[in-house]
């Protein structure tokens, strides 16, 4: 490992653990023990670094909560989980590069997300690393990669992602969609890599199904990560006559798009995988409300004590409001790992990934089972769509910015399930 990456590692074990302070023996006794190291393999420079290091928060509070209670329980002792960071500087070959020395350094478990095409390398790389040496296997945890072909044509034993996928958040805003009677034109726009043309191509083919009356006036993919001015593709959206556009793009392709689009005077609607966050309100703001509509797996405004209680505790955990990034989908995926662990009485990867397969996990009212068949988890789901601080439904804004989702629809997780092609081959 590199000084860098060993400087990362004991900070993240060193907040962890500090987190543990006062839990009693318990947690002294958990604190004593070998860690149970997880790798973090995401952008944490480069254009999409803000969006690593808001995953980081996640999962380390995640992983503080766990310690907090004693770290994960097991026959020879209670044991901290600790988060070691590995930067894939936005790169695929970077990436790989992470996930060998993850190897190297003795690391079972990989986390990553935010990129699909990423997320498939890595799970190619895994497959045939875990075949050629059973002794080292990992398992990979995805809490972001949402491209379909994850958990069908391309599932693999090792692989468990717990966001819904493309289509599944497609279908949930396309319930949307159906009762706005008035639409009759949309553009689509996303980022040239699998997950954007996934999106596209989904759109595509939910709205001849669901939405024939509506015509799409453009269509187009754009560099990820590379374009800095959007103007150029805001002026043909307007130019296009869309009453809405129809993106998955996320990070600062995202906040970039809508910040263009608002500036050329369009007011059209925009329907979004992940509008709610990383600037987007703010790059948007007055312009934005009741125009964005966002689909997540968890909202801060879901209209629930429980809810309510979990997100004042991740504000008073990072009350900085720019640190304002939190799913309920990560904190579930730590969850649900530590069941596994403590289910399997073991870290081996083999019985931990076994378990895990059967894992059905409760946090704050939110719960999600993963589905053994193609390891994708199931999970409600829930539509927001973006207004003022302080109007119905929207007690918490996002960001500071002074803007917020109100849940406008809920989704049960029978009812966001779709069918699977996985043909899964197990070891």
């Amino acid at each position: 490992m590199s000084s860098i990456s060993r400087r990362q590692a004991v900070h993240a074990c060193t907040l962890a653990l500090l987190s543990m302070a006062g839990t009693g023996a318990h947690g002294r006794a958990a604190s004593a023990a070998p860690p149970i190291r997880l790798a973090l393999i995401e952008s944490l420079s480069g254009s999409f670094a803000n969006t690593g290091e808001a995953v980081f928060r996640n999962l380390l509070w995640a992983t503080e909560r766990v310690n907090a209670r004693g770290g994960v329980k097991l026959p020879g002792g209670a044991r901290p989980l600790e988060i070691v960071r590995y930067d894939s500087k936005g790169s695929n070959e970077e990436a790989l590069s992470a996930l060998r020395a993850a190897i190297d350094d003795g690391v079972h478990f990989v986390m990553q997300g935010n990129s699909s095409a990423t997320a498939t390398a890595l799970v190619e790389a895994i497959a045939k690393h875990n075949q050629r040496e059973p002794a080292k296997r990992v398992v990979f945890l995805n809490y972001s990669a949402v491209d379909p072909a994850l958990t069908n044509e391309r599932c693999n034993f090792w692989h468990f992602r717990f966001d819904a996928h493309a289509d599944m958040r497609m279908a949930a805003l396309m319930d949307v969609m159906r009762g706005d009677k008035a639409l009759k034109s949309v553009y689509l726009i996303g980022q040239d890599y699998s997950f954007g043309q996934a999106v596209l191509r989904e759109a595509r083919r939910q709205l001849a199904a669901q939405r024939p009356d509506v015509a799409i006036v453009g269509d187009e993919l754009h560099p990820v990560g590379r374009v800095k001015d959007f103007a150029p593709y805001a002026v043909k959206i307007k130019a296009s006559g869309a009453q809405a556009v129809i993106t998955g793009n996320w990070g600062n392709d995202l906040t970039l798009l809508v910040k263009a689009a608002r500036e050329v005077g369009y007011d059209g609607m925009f329907y979004t995988f992940y509008g709610n966050a990383l600037g987007a309100p703010a790059a948007l703001g007055q312009a934005g409300v009741g125009k964005v509509v966002a689909v997540a797996d968890w909202l801060p405004n879901l209209p629930t004590k429980g809810s309510e209680d979990f997100y004042r505790a991740f504000r008073a955990r990072f009350p900085q409001p720019q640190d304002d990034y939190v799913h309920m989908r990560m904190q579930l995926m730590i969850e649900a790992l530590t069941q596994a662990m403590e289910q399997a009485r073991s870290v081996d990867p083999l019985p931990v990934a076994r378990a895990l397969e059967q894992a059905d996990v409760t946090l704050y009212g939110q719960s999600g089972r993963m589905r053994a068949a193609d390891h994708q988890f199931q999970q409600g789901l829930v539509v927001g769509v973006m207004d003022r601080l302080g109007a119905p439904g929207v007690k918490f804004d996002v960001e500071g910015s002074g803007y917020g989702f109100r849940v406008v629809r809920q989704i049960a997780a029978d009812k966001a399930q779709l069918p699977t092609t996985c043909q899964m081959q197990r070891p």
